[in-house]
């Protein structure tokens, strides 16, 4: 399971407060607790002030490099944002985040992404929304791969997203989410699901029950991304206890090595 670190969010306060203060030493933990919890990539999203976010994603960027060595997730809405951080980015692995089934999104990130070789995620959404169905969602998604296939992005590169809503307001949307999940997985061979996984449970208490849960169901269906808290430890242990028990971890080696790291259990 590859795990994109979601905590470098400028929808939460106190990172918005963060890059506008220019708190380096606030983005700088938070880069070396979800390091050290076990994330794959550090997401980053500036994406507060719409007037300002290429600049806060610049600066940001920078911090989050300069306090480790992990490949970075560029979350950002104005494809311009994707070429100036781009710009910035010191190693050859990077994802963005995202595109979507909107054919003037495509135009403007798929030739970004494939010129620089980088990762991508497809948002399973278009000009008319979310959509609740598994078969709209799968035409946003065989969408989404031929024009990515197009621009000389394989399938090996492009992580689908089918775009979790909340449960509280969305009850009947799990199932398609997960059938989503079946249904790309087995029909684009090589292709990557992720999502934010901690989106089910937004509104209701006791969250972080529902986002376990659900977590595990994910993995079942087919999952092998997500985007969440690794600092989470409880998450990060039902997502590799799913893995072991569904077969996706051979010998339970990931499952193990993780328990002798520390990652298992609250400290």
């Amino acid at each position: 399971m590859l795990i994109i670190a979601e905590r470098i969010n400028a929808s939460r306060r106190r990172i918005a407060r963060a890059m506008a203060e220019r708190d380096a030493a606030h983005i700088a933990r938070e880069v070396r607790i979800q390091a050290a919890a076990g994330a794959h990539f550090i997401d980053v999203n500036a994406g507060c002030d719409p007037e300002r976010e290429i600049g806060y994603l610049k600066w940001a960027v920078q911090v989050v490099q300069d306090n480790t060595d992990l490949p970075l997730c560029i979350d950002c809405a104005p494809a311009e944002g994707f070429r100036a951080a781009l710009e910035l980015v010191r190693g050859d692995d990077v994802m963005l985040n995202s595109v979507n089934g909107e054919p003037a999104r495509l135009r403007e990130v798929l030739p970004i992404a494939a010129e620089r070789g980088a990762r991508l995620v497809g948002l399973l959404m278009d000009a008319g929304g979310l959509s609740g169905g598994v078969d709209d969602r799968m035409e946003i998604a065989s969408r989404i791969v031929e024009a990515a296939d197009k621009a000389g992005i394989g399938p090996g590169r492009l992580y689908v997203d089918p775009c979790v809503q909340p449960l509280g307001t969305s009850p009947g949307q799990v199932e398609a989410v997960l059938e989503t999940v079946r249904r790309v997985m087995a029909q684009f061979p090589g292709i990557h699901t992720t999502g934010g996984l901690s989106n089910i449970s937004f509104g209701l208490p006791y969250r972080s029950a529902l986002n376990r849960a659900f977590a595990a169901l994910m993995v079942q269906a087919g999952l092998d991304s997500a985007i969440i808290d690794p600092t989470e430890v409880d998450m990060m242990a039902s997502v590799l206890a799913a893995e072991a028990l569904c077969g996706k971890d051979e010998w339970c080696a990931n499952y193990i090595a993780a328990e002798r790291k520390g990652l298992l259990r609250p400290h």
